[in-house]
């Protein structure tokens, strides 16, 4: 297990405590869970450097870097619903989303056939999310309208990635 892949193992680990925190009575508590997930996001940023940087990428890393990244997405969302920040639909799209882009990588794997490693349009989406959780988590002016888009640019984004997994595998 290489550097990348151990980076990547720590952010799927920061997920419980991301719940602890938010959840918690802590005075601070948003900020902190804002910091957990911030973290994530550097681990996400740092693991993916290292592993193109000196030549790390491999098939395990492939599959658990996106898995990490939906995983926290979904765990942030869930206790969204749960405090009644977003909607059931809402979050019921992200989660269908995600789930397939996991479920269909999962499949790909196990088939013998190549994933498709993370490109600008997906890294940008998930920015694009980071700021919409952050502005949730906040309760800012327009945050719900403002994570709509950023679902529908999702499922754009899922279909590009449909178009360049059957790209690799034919």
């Amino acid at each position: 297990m290489n550097l990348p892949n151990i980076l990547t193992m720590f952010r799927l680990g920061l997920i419980p405590v991301y719940f602890l925190v938010f959840f918690s009575d802590l005075t601070y508590n948003m900020e902190l869970a804002l910091l957990v997930i911030v973290l994530a996001g550097l681990t996400d940023i740092v693991d993916g450097y290292l592993a193109r940087k000196y030549g790390l990428i491999t098939e395990l890393g492939s599959m658990l870097d996106p898995l990490a990244d939906k995983l926290m997405m979904l765990s942030v969302v869930l206790s969204f619903v749960i405090d009644d920040r977003v909607s059931w639909l809402m979050a019921g799209l992200l989660i269908v989303r995600d789930l397939g882009m996991i479920l269909a990588s999962v499949v790909y794997v196990t088939q013998g056939k190549k994933t498709v490693p993370a490109t600008i349009w997906g890294k940008m989406n998930t920015v694009l999310y980071y700021l919409a959780l952050v502005a949730l988590m906040f309760r800012w002016p327009n945050a719900e309208a403002y994570l709509w888009g950023v679902i529908i640019l999702s499922f754009l984004i899922s279909f590009h990635y449909m178009r360049r997994f059957r790209a690799m595998n034919i």
